[in-house]
């Protein structure tokens, strides 16, 4: 086979990127964009960031001793370089596939891959806690830890540094700067200087100073400590840093090679005792136009044509159920100016850049900071107004404490908008909305509604906006919905009411959330073979609808719970009633459908809920296990 990259194809572990000649960096990081954007533009996945780490990465991995040396990239949509350079170049592009590559580090999948990710801000505490092991090991491995800018918005992050900084355990921080601008770059000679604060001569003279300052005066100590800290932020803008206990160096420009490698080779050889920070700026989407200057630099990109940018479309014209929630938010905003809505920098995927572009001044985005977001949320309230916090389910579980003690405890009326609630393909088990239900249900006083389709989801906005007393969640899952007519925002659900969708005698369905259109289908091919179904939207997981479920549990021979969430959910609410009732007591049979009790990986939605049972083949198989089942308990001696 024909050669397609002069180094790359040569290059499948670290080990074989050290024998080609620093002069020769550049040429293979160009390469390893190429090799990218072809793999993306193919699968679709994180592509902006990605390419903005291209030279870090071959930097990294050509100066440390990777897997020995800890290379922990948070959030991990920038892994893909990563990925290739170490030893999975040839399943690159089974990546966010099934049975493929995961689009995050995954600790399973390779030795490279020292701590898992997805979510954003672990780095620094994970790295301090491989450091801190090495310590008391007394192994000698480096641990770098990678975080852009926009992670650096989480607490985590500072909590991690307030720690790392106190305890002066060795490591290094490497801040991937490619869009806040925490501190601006000066050009060649910020360079320049990052290089000589760098290096040994620099660590040297500074330990040498400490020592000759300690034989003066504690007053000219302090003068002559301020007046090196005062030059080195100047010139580089350490000071929050330093402050924390982080020796640092930069801004350095993160795409060119001269300046990084010469830096981290300094920092690897370095004796500092404690933490270093490096700085660098980059440029998300670097070396492909189309990422440039798009306005979200290709983030998250579908399949794309190379030589033109454009995204494959889904021919799918039916509006997203974050569309439809963005939209109807928007229409009561118009009428109802206490109405706000929070984010957690999450504005376009949450559907709010459409309703900033209506009430800019009632949108806020806090960053990556669910917790603060929550509580944000929760001091609206107090004031009479009406927050819409809209989260992500996987990212909702960030901020449980805040959602117990701020919210629920005082009874805030805070509108939880969950969306990407069950599974959600590509993305895998970390961005699963799995435990969203489970984990608010158990709360006192908390309104917990999930939509069975599109319409469903604007009653139940609709209903929120009068929910004053208490907090409240509405769940509904990614991509389109079913095409059902969107009622008016006038047209309400009474609390704790469920609708019978299908009348039957042997067996009823309860479904809570969009599984329902599944239900529906294995109760079509039930009634073919003369199994009469009764099919219900249960719509609150709480509160239950306990008069209908009690009729239900009388009338008949037996009932499943359906939901595309965890155990402990809507299911184990209600055959918690059903005990308590004595339902159970009688010749009643239950069974609860729920997602398996693992972490699915990534595949299509579709192959996903094949896998949880939660399909209509499925739905059907359990319903006639169930009527099929008697068992007889025998009394052991």
């Amino acid at each position: 086979m024909k050669k397609k990259y002069e180094f790359l194809d040569d290059v499948n572990f670290p080990s074989d990127l050290k024998k080609i000649s620093e002069s020769k960096l550049q040429r293979v990081a160009d390469e390893l964009r190429a090799e990218m954007i072809d793999v993306v533009s193919i699968t679709g996945g994180h592509l902006g960031a990605s390419l903005g780490v291209v030279e870090l990465s071959v930097a990294l991995h050509y100066i440390f001793n990777t897997p020995s040396d800890k290379l922990i990239w948070d959030v991990g949509h920038q892994s893909y370089p990563h990925k290739i350079l170490t030893g999975r170049k040839d399943k690159i592009r089974t990546i966010r596939q099934g049975k493929g590559l995961s689009g995050f580090t995954k600790r399973s999948e390779s030795e490279y891959d020292p701590f898992g990710a997805a979510h954003s801000s672990t780095s620094i505490s994970s790295a301090l806690g491989i450091a801190v092991a090495n310590k008391l090991s007394n192994k000698s491995d480096n641990v770098i830890a990678v975080i852009g800018d926009g992670a650096m918005s989480a607490g985590m992050a500072y909590e991690a540094m307030n720690n790392a900084g106190a305890s002066k355990t060795k490591m290094i921080v490497i801040l991937n700067d490619n869009d806040m601008s925490i501190a601006k770059p000066v050009g060649a000679m910020s360079t320049y200087l990052a290089k000589i604060f760098s290096g040994k001569i620099y660590f040297s003279l500074r330990e040498t100073i400490k020592l000759i300052m300690s034989a003066f005066s504690k007053r000219f100590s302090a003068k002559a400590g301020k007046a090196e800290d005062l030059i080195r932020s100047a010139v580089t803008g350490g000071t929050l840093f330093s402050s924390l206990g982080f020796y640092y160096i930069g801004p350095i420009d993160g795409h060119d090679l001269n300046s990084l490698i010469p830096i981290l080779r300094n920092a690897r050889d370095s004796k500092h005792e404690g933490p270093i920070l490096i700085h660098i700026k980059t440029k998300k989407g670097k070396g492909y136009t189309f990422a440039e200057e798009a306005k979200d630099n290709y983030h998250g990109v579908s399949k794309f044509n190379v030589k033109t940018g454009e995204q494959s479309k889904s021919s799918n014209k039916l509006p997203s159920y974050t569309k439809v929630f963005a939209d109807t938010l928007i229409q009561h905003a118009k009428k109802d100016s206490k109405i706000v809505a929070i984010t957690a920098a999450m504005p376009d995927g949450t559907g709010l850049n459409i309703f900033r572009k209506e009430f800019p001044d009632r949108t806020f985005d806090v960053g990556i900071a669910e917790q603060h977001a929550v509580t944000f949320a929760a001091g609206l309230a107090t004031e009479n107004f009406k927050p819409y916090a809209a989260i992500y389910s996987t990212f909702l579980q960030r901020a449980y404490d805040q959602v117990v003690h701020d919210v629920a405890i005082q009874s805030l009326p805070v509108r939880f908008a969950i969306d990407r609630a069950g599974l959600v393909g590509a993305d895998g088990p970390t961005h699963a909305g799995s435990f969203d239900t489970t984990y608010l249900s158990t709360l006192p006083n908390f309104i917990v509604m999930a939509a069975s389709d599109e319409a469903e989801l604007v009653r139940m906005i609709n209903t929120s906006t009068e929910i004053n007393d208490r907090p409240c969640a509405f769940r509904y899952p990614r991509g389109t919905g079913l095409g059902s007519i969107l009622p008016t925002i006038n047209e309400k659900i009474e609390i704790g009411k469920s609708k019978i969708i299908i009348e039957g005698k042997k067996l009823v369905i309860l479904n809570f959330g969009a599984r329902l259109n599944e239900t529906l289908k294995a109760a079509e091919n039930l009634s073919k073979k003369g199994v009469s179904i009764t099919v219900v939207d249960a719509r609150f997981a709480k509160p239950l609808d306990e008069n209908l479920i009690w009729q239900l549990a009388t009338t008949h021979e037996a009932i499943m719970t359906i939901e595309e969430g965890s155990i402990g959910g809507f299911g184990s609410h209600v055959v918690d009633f059903l005990t308590k009732k004595g339902l159970m007591d009688s010749n009643l049979k239950f069974r609860s459908l729920t997602l398996p009790d693992i972490f699915i990986d990534q595949d299509t939605p579709d192959n996903m809920y094949k896998i949880a049972n939660l399909d209509s083949i499925s739905i059907e198989e359990k319903v006639l296990d169930l009527l099929n089942s008697n068992i007889v308990l025998k009394k052991q001696n």
